[in-house]
């Protein structure tokens, strides 16, 4: 993506309108108000378990790994407790603005295979860390961090596979569509897959490493609502990604940040006896999640340069800046997502480029296409 690229000046007024601003800007503001409560409380819960939870180690007859596990598992169930309330209150705005028809079981449990992988891949990643403080009390973040790397590649590898509800497009335009542009982009052979879901909010993403890697479009991109033309832009976005490696770059964002997280929680485990301890597992859990929380506004700032650079990649393949600027306005009008968010919940929680700077995106590259750069 070429440097000092322009992308504002958008006049998200007139693009939009101000009946469908007012109403966007309602519909995104709950959510900055959900995510700031779910933290508060995510946080408060577990420096209680911080707190409480190493009683739970003394009354356990599990032995020391097995105990680990055990709090392990507990805290996991805290995590889906906490998030379970919020769940309920974000469907619950969606169905109300119409934009969601899922019930609330689906929601809290649609998405159990690839939760109860999470699940395992945690448990045994606290086995493999109080196996290896028992073997190297001081030194055994060192070989953990590689463990704990290589899960996150393997769950990177079998992301694809636990997606539900997938089958072929049924339009067999946009699938031959979708091959020109793989094959355009380097990445010739990536299946693209449908899946569907009970919302309308479109979306579309790409997950996977090697042989595993698909690009999937939620079915409610497919609904009519977007044009061929259109959807050849996303097409082109996620594929984008793929030929970008941007999702081996976020396995090296997370090595980068994986290595001193562990140093710290061997430091922070000390208080509680070391890692090889059970007693330290709720202790490390907090700091895994206070550091989780910190590093946020980070991840959200590389995953939007990422972004970006597919949107531009997008551009280059289709050469349909019009288009491309058409099909961000429809994504804000059939998503109610607000072009133009305000600046502090944007730098925490936006992992996109806001809709008016795709729109931006879009005309910078018309103009430089047009002065032949």
């Amino acid at each position: 993506m070429p440097n000092g690229l322009d992308l504002g000046g958008v006049q998200v007024h007139t693009l939009f309108g101000a009946t469908f601003l007012h109403r966007a800007e309602h519909y995104e503001s709950f959510f900055y108000w959900l995510a700031l409560g779910q933290t508060v409380v995510t946080v408060l819960v577990f420096a209680l378990y911080a707190w409480r939870g190493a009683g739970f180690a003394r009354e356990s007859a599990a032995g020391p790994i097995g105990t680990a596990m055990l709090l392990a598992m507990l805290g996991v169930g805290l995590v889906w407790l906490v998030t379970v309330p919020f769940d309920v209150l974000s469907l619950w705005w969606q169905r109300r603005y119409d934009q969601a028809t899922e019930s609330y079981a689906e929601a809290l449990f649609g998405d159990w295979v690839l939760l109860a992988v999470k699940f395992a891949l945690l448990s045994f990643a606290v086995v493999v860390a109080v196996g290896l403080a028992k073997w190297l009390p001081r030194l055994w973040w060192i070989p953990a961090s590689a463990v704990f790397i290589g899960l996150q590649v393997l769950l990177l590898f079998t992301t694809p596979y636990l997606v539900p509800d997938t089958h072929r497009l049924r339009n067999p335009r946009l699938e031959a569509a979708a091959a020109r542009i793989a094959e355009r982009e380097g990445v010739k052979g990536v299946p693209i897959r449908e899946e569907t879901v009970h919302t309308k909010d479109p979306n579309a993403f790409t997950t996977g490493l090697g042989p595993s890697r698909r690009v999937f479009v939620w079915s409610s991109m497919l609904d009519g609502r977007f044009t061929e033309r259109q959807l050849e832009v996303v097409v082109a976005h996620e594929y984008g990604h793929q030929a970008r490696n941007h999702l081996l770059k976020g396995i090296a964002w997370y090595a980068l940040l994986t290595v001193p997280l562990a140093y710290l929680i061997a430091r922070v485990a000390r208080s509680r006896g070391g890692m090889r301890e059970a007693a330290a597992i709720p202790l490390v859990l907090l700091v895994y999640v206070v550091v989780g929380l910190l590093v946020t506004p980070v991840e959200a700032a590389v995953s939007r340069h990422m972004e970006a650079e597919a949107d531009w990649m997008a551009l280059q393949t289709t050469r349909t800046p019009q288009v491309t600027e058409a099909l961000w306005r429809r994504i804000g009008t059939t998503g109610l997502s607000d072009p133009s968010p305000p600046t502090a919940p944007y730098l925490v929680f936006w992992d996109h480029p806001s809709l008016a700077q795709r729109v931006a995106m879009a005309r910078a590259w018309q103009k430089r296409q047009a002065r032949g750069g």
